[in-house]
């Protein structure tokens, strides 16, 4: 999707404002002891008190209002029977629809105590998504996302889930461009256009490369090799004056 009116950037920032205050509320609500349905079930409610669906469920009939994923799990975990123990590494992925729009966020949490190590990585996994968030500019390159965010992680002994990109969002949860690399690609050449919409969430990792299906062949998808991996996800609109981030909370 390009922007092309003061309405559609506002029905867009509003959308996107829900995903990001939906997430608030459950990762305030998270505790050790709740299930991982639980915690969906208090995102369902806030996304059906501010008149949004879920997008997976729409779009894609996922068996949940939103994605959890749980330490070894690195995304599209379903939400079930699963109890979250203190110091557990939780990804919280809500992606919503509202008046024909789509938001689209992520973040990863740690339920407390958390080791040292986690926390680093949570750390470092908000500041690779920031450094991705920075080369965003009408004009500028994909390619630069990617380059960005590569050099963080070896810089600071990481590795990148390489098959879970980026993507275009807007008027549908997946559209044009599609599989925008978080990691190095010679092979990108696309620009980004002014008004341009896409969301950056990179999946850093302490040894993961690539995701895999589980054994049970369902949505889940988990780091081969098995390894904590973190989340963090904003969607962006490219502009001449650099990023605009749609996902904000209030």
């Amino acid at each position: 999707m390009v922007i092309s009116s003061e309405e559609e950037l506002e029905k867009l920032k509003h959308i996107g404002k829900i995903c990001a205050n939906a997430i608030q509320v459950m990762a305030k609500a998270m505790e050790p002891g709740m299930t991982t349905r639980e915690l969906d079930l208090i995102g369902r409610q806030y996304l059906d008190a501010h008149g949004a669906q879920s997008a997976p469920e729409v779009c894609y009939e996922f068996p949940g209002a939103t994605c959890i994923s749980v330490n070894e799990e690195v995304a599209h975990g379903v939400p079930g029977n699963r109890v979250i123990a203190a110091g557990d590494l939780v990804n919280i992925d809500v992606s919503a629809l509202k008046d024909g729009y789509f938001g689209d966020t992520g973040a990863s949490f740690g339920v407390a105590p958390v080791a040292q190590k986690t926390v680093r990585l949570l750390r470092d996994g908000k500041r690779a998504m920031t450094a991705g968030i920075s080369q965003v500019k009408s004009g500028a390159r994909y390619a630069a996302i990617g380059e960005t965010v590569g050099k963080f992680a070896k810089k600071n002994g990481y590795t990148l889930i390489r098959n879970l990109a980026s993507h275009g969002i807007g008027r549908s949860l997946h559209e044009y461009p599609e599989e925008i690399a978080t990691w190095p690609d010679r092979r990108e050449k696309r620009l980004m256009k002014e008004g341009q919409v896409f969301t950056i969430e990179p999946f850093l990792s302490l040894g993961g490369e690539y995701a895999d299906d589980g054994d049970d062949g369902a949505w889940t998808l988990y780091s081969e090799p098995r390894a904590l991996t973190v989340q963090f996800e904003h969607t962006v609109v490219a502009s001449r004056n650099g990023p605009v981030i749609l996902t904000l909370p209030d």
